[in-house]
């Protein structure tokens, strides 16, 4: 079911006469769950509804096998963007999410159904693909210090594969479709807005302007700190957000990557 694929974070708009006027389409890192966005739920207007992708193989659809390919998970989330009611929308991808997002983005634009803007967070444009060694090959108690070392789970949990083994099966599937992902033919003409974070310890940051290649619309940049994680942050997310609900016709022409002041956030919650 179309359904399946699209979870409603909040109830949107409220009040007698209240109106949703935009829809926040989020998709989140490797092996996510909708409830990563939780905190953006919490700093957007009430008449923004925020939908979270919800991938096979965790939450609701746990017991569903989880795919190994973007092709197939694009497809999913296209027919159940497409079969929403029509409302104005902006794509927000963080990390394996943004590939996601690109990828759906140039789906719905085919269909006549571009967002109005398409965001991608903590991930190098692709054109620069994934290279060996691949970390979706690495074993379990490999991948756990990976995680931790990007601040994905409590070092705690190293030692606990009974209680993460179901998370790092998705966790696994998604970094295999990221990494066998290669550079499409064609970009889009959705505005592009990328995002990062200076100290991310596994994206170069440097490398983010280069987004601007795969659109021929409107492109700016915006860094921050925090880490891999760091777009999770309650003070991150109203800025970020902020500057979504601003630019839903067009983002500015140029690059404001001067990095946001901020106090350091390590996501601990993989699930």
């Amino acid at each position: 079911m179309t359904a399946d694929w699209l979870m409603k974070l909040g109830t949107g708009a409220r009040g007698p006469g209240s109106r949703t006027r935009l829809r926040l389409l989020a998709l989140p890192h490797a092996g996510g769950w909708p409830s990563a966005f939780r905190t953006w739920r919490r700093v957007l207007p009430p008449d923004v509804e925020l939908l979270v992708a919800q991938l096979p193989g965790r939450g609701t659809r746990m017991d569903e096998p989880p795919l190994r390919r973007v092709e197939p998970l694009v497809e999913g989330l296209t027919r159940a963007v497409a079969a929403l009611e029509p409302l104005p929308y902006v794509i927000l991808g963080h990390s394996f999410g943004s590939v996601l997002g690109y990828e759906l983005a140039k789906a719905l634009e085919r269909k006549g159904l571009p967002p109005r803007l398409l965001a991608v967070s903590a991930r190098q444009p692709p054109c620069f693909p994934s290279e060996a060694p691949f970390a979706h090959r690495r074993t379990d108690a490999e991948l756990l210090a990976h995680l931790v070392e990007m601040g994905g789970i409590s070092p705690e949990l190293i030692s606990r594969t009974d209680l993460v083994r179901g998370a790092l099966t998705a966790i696994r599937a998604d970094l295999e479709a990221m990494e066998t992902y290669r550079r499409p033919l064609s970009g889009t003409a959705v505005p592009i807005l990328s995002l990062g974070a200076v100290d991310d310890p596994v994206v170069i940051a440097e490398r983010l302007h280069l987004w601007s290649l795969e659109t021929t619309g409107p492109f700016d940049r915006l860094m921050f700190t925090g880490g891999h994680f760091y777009l999770y942050a309650p003070g991150v997310a109203t800025s970020v957000a902020r500057r979504l609900l601003t630019d839903t016709g067009g983002v500015r022409t140029g690059d404001n990557s001067r990095p946001y002041d901020r106090s350091p956030f390590h996501r601990k919650d993989m699930l």
